[in-house]
């Protein structure tokens, strides 16, 4: 069985990179996006959707090694992080967890049962360093920090359940740094010089970290440098 490596959110910034770099390196690469039409779209708010895209993989024969989520959302129009607690509003913030945390489990879900049972596999998913709970000193943000902190916590959780049944299993959450797309673009101004990173430097970074990732580390969030970062 051929065995391939799935990037889902593959039409954004990271995602792209993620793949193009998957590819560069010999890989089979499945790019799913919501953009996407036909056999290559994947909507992670609709769990019918991921559904579907899971069993048009299965059915092709292809073996899944690998699953990186590179969606996330911070801002839609004029709806973007909050900074204190009177501007909540709970179908931003419902949403935010939809996209943030409830789909990438949802595609764990869906996808891990196409992994190997007892040889190497690898999930993971772009998390935040702002949704560490321990790193957390400024506040603010409350709907994108909390998703992100879910989003972590389910890393762990799928983490313990899947090395149940494969040892050789490693689930992550990765911290890609502030990257030029247009997820950071609103807020691009107040970075530092130097820490706003190319999609590109970005994707090799990542792929560098996974590589050297043992199941040992499964269940934790590393940063694009390879950081360990605590929850």
């Amino acid at each position: 069985m051929s065995e391939c490596t799935v990037i889902i959110g593959a039409s954004g910034g990271i995602g792209r990179a993620l793949a193009d770099r998957a590819e560069a390196s010999g890989r089979q690469v499945v790019r799913l996006a919501r953009s996407s039409a036909g056999d290559l779209h994947i909507d992670i708010e609709d769990e019918a959707s991921i559904v579907a895209a899971a069993q048009r993989i299965k059915a092709q024969g292809l073996g899944v090694k690998t699953i990186i989520v590179a969606t996330g959302l911070l801002h839609d129009g004029s709806k973007g992080p909050e900074k204190a607690l009177r501007e909540l509003d709970p179908s931003w913030m419902a949403r935010s967890f939809a996209v943030n945390a409830i789909g990438p489990a949802l595609v764990a879900k869906h996808f891990l049962p196409l992994t190997p049972r007892r040889a190497p596999a690898l999930f993971a998913a772009i998390g935040a360093r702002v949704g560490s709970i321990s790193d957390n000193r400024l506040g603010g943000w409350y709907g994108y920090r909390a998703a992100k902190a879910a989003l972590h916590m389910t890393i762990r959780n799928i983490a313990i359940e899947w090395q149940r049944s494969n040892d050789q299993s490693i689930a992550v959450a990765l911290h890609p740094g502030t990257v030029d797309t247009a997820l950071s673009k609103p807020f691009q101004g107040r970075v530092s010089d130097g820490k706003l990173f190319a999609p590109d430097y970005v994707g090799e970074r990542l792929w560098s970290v996974l590589d050297s990732l043992s199941p040992g580390d499964s269940g934790q969030i590393f940063a694009w440098d390879g950081q360990r970062i605590k929850p």
